[in-house]
């Protein structure tokens, strides 16, 4: 069920018992490459709040056009769900138990290019409230691969 949220704008939240590791939900979107997503949003997305997921290699979904309700699936730094990539799909999966009428959370685990200016770190501040928040969406630098 899609409500208000206490971490950003509109969430879902679980309307009985999830059990961990059930597969809850894809999210769906149009298929963009990056050439169309530039095209669609300008010279470099830099918007934290927009419902774009990078498949890989040139192709993202863009829940703005044709999405379902797990773009509104928020950020946490301590979720109860997780995003993984399956045959094209990416699945939104329970990691832990969710009672009925809690917030269903991932760690976005944004990326920005290495050495980003502190305010352009900034706008992806994180406010989920979680106790050990790290404060931001971006990725740990420590789970960042050489290269990315």
């Amino acid at each position: 069920m899609k409500r208000r949220s206490k971490i950003h704008g509109l969430g879902v939240f679980s309307t009985r018992r999830i059990r961990r590791g059930r597969t809850l939900i894809p999210y769906l979107g149009e298929i963009l490459t990056t050439a169309k997503v530039r095209a669609r949003y300008g010279g470099e997305v830099d918007e934290p709040h927009t419902f774009l997921f990078h498949l890989g290699d040139d192709r993202y979904v863009d829940a703005g056009v044709g999405g379902n309700d797990a773009r509104f699936i928020n950020h946490s730094c301590d979720p109860n769900c997780e995003a993984e990539l399956s045959d094209g799909t990416i699945w939104i999966s329970a990691i832990r138990n969710i009672q009925p009428g809690v917030e269903l959370t991932y760690d976005y685990s944004l990326e920005i290019e290495r050495g980003a200016s502190r305010p352009r770190r900034n706008r992806y501040a994180c406010r989920c409230g979680a106790t050990r928040c790290r404060g931001t969406m971006l990725e740990r630098e420590s789970r960042r691969r050489p290269g990315r």
